[in-house]
């Protein structure tokens, strides 16, 4: 990599395997959920990650590469780590609530990600792929706050329990 439109490009890859990842993921978690709220909240945010990756794929062809070809070594160890916290035999909201958790780490790691491709493309004057992106980071936002909430209001009370 020699410039920021290198690094740009290669990050966008970076997000693509994350998203792609998590569509894989995702499921397995409103799975193991007990809570229904929190069930949805899963299924509801596995649709936006579908939508993330397409939206990723577009400004990939609109930027002529091919978003394949590179693995999110972080992504794969935070999904390993939740797959390895559903193995645990856990109360239904322990069970939630360290679900909650590892999403929540999840969500972080791709709020920082899209934050920085966001800030890229503004340097870059790619005026409209970073309007797109920002998108992708406030639905991003928009989920760890709904995991917040869950947990504030009664999953984690309920574990105390």
């Amino acid at each position: 990599m020699e410039n920021l439109q290198d690094l740009f490009k290669h990050q966008l890859k970076d997000l693509y395997s994350a998203e792609t990842q998590l569509i894989k993921a995702l499921p397995k978690m409103v799975k193991a959920a007990k809570n229904e709220k929190l069930k949805k909240a899963f299924q509801d945010h596995l649709e936006e990650t579908k939508e993330h990756k397409e939206r990723l794929s577009e400004i990939c062809k609109e930027l002529g590469i091919k978003p394949t070809g590179e693995t999110c070594k972080a992504m794969k160890g935070l999904i390993e780590e939740a797959e390895d916290f559903l193995k645990e035999k856990t109360t239904d909201e322990v069970n939630d609530a360290g679900i909650i958790a590892d999403a929540q780490r999840i969500e972080h790691y791709e709020i920082s990600g899209y934050g920085t491709v966001v800030r890229y493309a503004k340097e870059l004057g790619y005026k409209e792929l970073a309007s797109k992106l920002q998108k992708t980071l406030d639905q991003e936002y928009n989920a760890d706050n709904t995991l917040d909430k869950l947990a504030e209001k009664r999953l984690n009370k309920k574990a105390v329990e």
